[in-house]
């Protein structure tokens, strides 16, 4: 197998193809590192490329597998994470000038998994400093840029793994998303993506923004690889007492026997589609058609007002970001760019009651949204954002007056999602005229991922919008 037939794989397909010894990690990983080095310049996805012990690791794994050792489900599949995933004694910048040069104590629980499970990381990937971004900018690094038209933003604040991954520059990465930086990469850059659950997953060693929303996920090529990836770093952790320890199910294995004929897919009525772009609302009606066809049942749904909530959530953000980084803003404000200074300056002033009030109201929250949506279907379907995706200057806004508006614009649809706590799978959609990616988010029950999975799966089993690669 070539190194371009190699890239078009998933890294489902890139497993199964390396455990039959149809490839091997050592070819694997040379093209990849060989793209990853294409298309750092134009792109700017990547912090660091690790390419002496990435091709000695693979060559190991090789070693492994010729010996009838098999790692796990991952092994010899090259992967690249966001820079906010510590590993022992290596620095990890978080995006940020402050963080560049401090060694971790320990590595994240999402890393020592996907260690486990044969997965062999070879590079950290650019992201919003201090993942507090919905972007892509980031002024210390240098902004990252979509591969689809690299003047326009990637999302964010897992910036470098949206790139990467539609690149084919990696197989899969690690993203977080505390009001939606796995979804809104996944959105502009025309890749799958899964916020799992809060709680579902380890946060162990991952660099905190928000404690009560912070979530880890992977964004990938296909349903298939988050399903598969997220089975992997899902599950309960001595060392994170806030991981959940509901059981994790066999979700690959759930894709090959559920059907979704007869699923109730929930088209919200309200709060999603205001302001809607006309190209995106079409394309969302294409994907619910596409659904109706394969069996699922279309179902209106009114939804309680979500304003309240996604008011709640930016306060309760606001002020635990603000918290985490109260020394550092205390001793080297003027190491933070103008942007997030300001952002995190905001946060401080966020009433003591405001917050506490905001975190109590998740509770009816949860309760009402339930009431009204999934007492009547199995899943929500919307859009992920209601426009078309910006340009990187028509988004550089640094601190100025128009920041908090033209930044919480981009999660606005996403943001709610994370204070109620609720998994929420981004599948890509279509394309604009322009040819630039959209998506529709899937949101279920707590802990159901394994619908949204089946219905994600089931609609890329006959569209190719994941099948579609931008040309650099």
């Amino acid at each position: 197998m070539n190194a371009d037939a190699i890239l078009q794989l998933s890294a489902a397909e890139l497993a199964r193809a390396i455990r039959a010894k149809k490839t091997t990690a050592l070819a694997a990983m040379q093209a990849v590192l060989a793209r990853a080095d294409a298309v750092q310049q134009p792109l700017n996805c990547f912090i660091h490329i690790d390419h002496d012990n990435a091709l000695h690791a693979a060559r190991l794994a090789d070693a492994d597998l010729a010996r009838g050792h098999l790692r796990g489900p991952l092994h010899g599949v090259p992967m690249a994470h966001k820079d906010m995933y510590y590993r022992q004694g290596v620095a990890s910048s978080c995006g940020s000038k402050i963080k560049r040069d401090i060694p971790a104590p320990s590595t994240a629980t999402a890393l020592q998994r996907l260690d486990a499970a044969g997965a062999i990381q070879f590079g950290v990937l650019n992201m919003a400093e201090f993942a507090y971004g919905p972007t892509g900018h980031n002024y210390h690094f240098g902004h990252c840029r979509n591969p689809w038209d690299v003047t326009r933003i990637t999302g964010g604040s897992s910036s470098g793994s949206g790139s990467a991954v539609a690149a084919l520059a990696s197989f899969a990465a690690l993203g977080s998303d505390t009001g939606g930086s796995i979804r809104a990469p996944a959105t502009f850059c025309g890749v799958s993506g899964i916020k799992p659950t809060w709680s579902r997953v380890s946060r162990h060693g991952a660099m905190p923004l928000s404690f009560s929303m912070d979530t880890v996920g992977p964004l990938a090529r296909s349903v298939e690889d988050c399903a598969l990836i997220l089975g992997v770093i899902a599950g309960a952790d001595a060392a994170d007492p806030t991981a959940s320890t509901e059981t994790v199910p066999d979700y690959v294995g759930r894709l090959t026997r559920a059907q979704i004929k007869g699923l109730r897919i929930g088209r919200p009525k309200n709060f999603f589609y205001d302001d809607m772009d006309a190209e995106i609302g079409a394309l969302m009606q294409s994907s619910l058609d596409a659904f109706a066809k394969l069996g699922a049942q279309i179902v209106d749904v009114q939804l309680p007002d979500m304003n309240p909530w996604n008011y709640a959530g930016m306060m309760v953000i606001a002020a635990e970001a603000a918290a985490a980084h109260a020394n550092w803003l205390r001793n080297c404000p003027q190491d933070y760019s103008e942007q997030v200074r300001a952002r995190l300056e905001l946060g401080l002033s966020v009433p003591a009651v405001t917050y506490l009030e905001s975190l109590r109201l998740r509770g009816v929250a949860v309760e009402q949204f339930s009431r009204a949506v999934f007492d009547h279907v199995d899943l929500l379907h919307t859009p992920s954002v209601c426009f078309q995706t910006p340009t990187i200057d028509e988004t550089d806004v640094g601190g100025s007056t128009n920041m908090s508006h033209a930044l919480n614009n981009i999660t606005r649809l996403t943001r709610p999602i994370n204070y109620l706590g609720l998994p929420s799978l981004s599948v890509p959609a279509g394309f604009t005229k322009q040819g630039l990616p959209t998506a529709m988010q899937l949101i279920g029950r707590p802990f159901d991922e394994a619908t949204l999975f089946v219905a994600g799966h089931a609609y890329q089993q006959t569209t190719d919008w994941h099948r579609r690669h931008p040309t650099l």
